[in-house]
């Protein structure tokens, strides 16, 4: 593929992230329960504030992360192998900070590799690609701008080689589980016998530490939450005013969902210019924004065997908190 192809498919997919936006806000505060999907926190304000999330001492699931692939990476490349070519494919990869973990092991370790990262954010990819260039430029690197679906399909058409996919920071959470199982499967349909898929996936654990990590004392989770309301503002036209709204997260225990609101403090009416409508709220109604699930490690093997995948290994990290679990294509 060549570096034209790849910088059409990336002003295409943008093009459609663009024009699906507003359809989506219309949908979902048209909802009897309404909502805002998830996958529009991430503008560049919002990567921002995710990354200032990431470093908030409340904020366990990155720091798990990492712990576990520093401990682990060997055991991971052995797992693939880094004789033979593989893709190492990495969906929602956002900054990449995790991920270089693995890439500077791998290329220390003169594994044979390429690197496919695939983000919904141009400007997080267009950022993560000039940090590679600098740090790694012997790193052989393509790049997508794509929704996951969209992502899929592309693994599909355009890799040939043996794929570990990374699907980190608990990404799988964001489905609802019926819908995780949907995902996952179709991602088994589309990689090959003995390929890996590598997820990050956030484990259930004391209620309140779960919380504190989406409603933290600096109130940047709730910021972040906001900017979807700044975003509708800047690009819609809407007029939400800001100081009438508050965020609110809550946790199950016990179907392991984390969820989070916008919650209207008062009767109000928003307009919005570019879908010519305005949108009735009553006090103390809410947008739901997000939810995260928790799982049991009995879950997570239930679930890859749902999707089809074999469960390879647990990679837990430390006091139980975290886990990125290896599944292994077998058709």
């Amino acid at each position: 593929m060549s570096a034209e192809e790849i910088n059409n498919l990336i002003i295409l997919k943008q093009r459609e992230l663009e024009e699906n936006f507003a359809g989506d806000v219309r949908a979902g505060l048209s909802a009897e329960h309404k909502y805002i999907p998830s996958k529009y926190f991430y503008d560049e304000e919002g990567s921002r504030l995710f990354e200032e999330i990431m470093k908030l001492p409340e904020y366990y699931p990155t720091r798990s992360e990492k712990q576990v692939f520093e401990k682990y990476r060997q055991q991971m490349l052995d797992y693939i192998g880094g004789e033979n070519e593989f893709n190492l494919i990495d969906l929602g990869a956002g900054d990449g900070e995790k991920t270089k973990i693995l890439l500077r092991h791998f290329m220390e370790q003169k594994a044979s590799f390429h690197y496919t990262p695939i983000d919904i954010s141009k400007d997080i990819l267009d950022l993560l690609l000039d940090a590679l260039k600098n740090e790694m430029p012997q790193l052989k690197t393509q790049a997508v701008v794509a929704e996951y679906f969209d992502a899929l399909q592309w693994i599909n058409d355009h890799t040939k080689e043996r794929k570990l996919v990374l699907f980190m920071g608990g990404n799988i959470g964001n489905f609802e589980k019926v819908d995780a199982v949907g995902f996952l499967r179709q991602m088994h349909d589309v990689l090959e016998n003995d390929d890996l898929l590598l997820i990050g996936i956030d484990l259930k654990k004391d209620p309140f530490k779960i919380i504190r990590a989406y409603a933290d004392s600096q109130d940047v989770t709730a910021k972040f939450n906001y900017n979807l309301l700044n975003r509708i503002n800047n690009e819609l036209g809407g007029d939400f005013d800001l100081q009438h709204w508050e965020h609110y997260a809550s946790y199950d225990p016990h179907s392991g969902a984390t969820k989070s609101f916008l919650i209207s403090l008062k009767e109000q009416d928003v307009y919005i210019d570019a879908l010519k409508n305005t949108f009735h709220f009553d006090a103390f109604e809410a947008i739901h924004t997000e939810f995260s699930y928790k799982y049991t490690l009995g879950e997570i093997d239930a679930l890859a065997k749902k999707a089809g995948f074999k469960r390879e290994k647990h990679f837990l990290a430390e006091d139980n908190l975290y886990v990125d679990s290896l599944w292994r294509v077998k058709k």
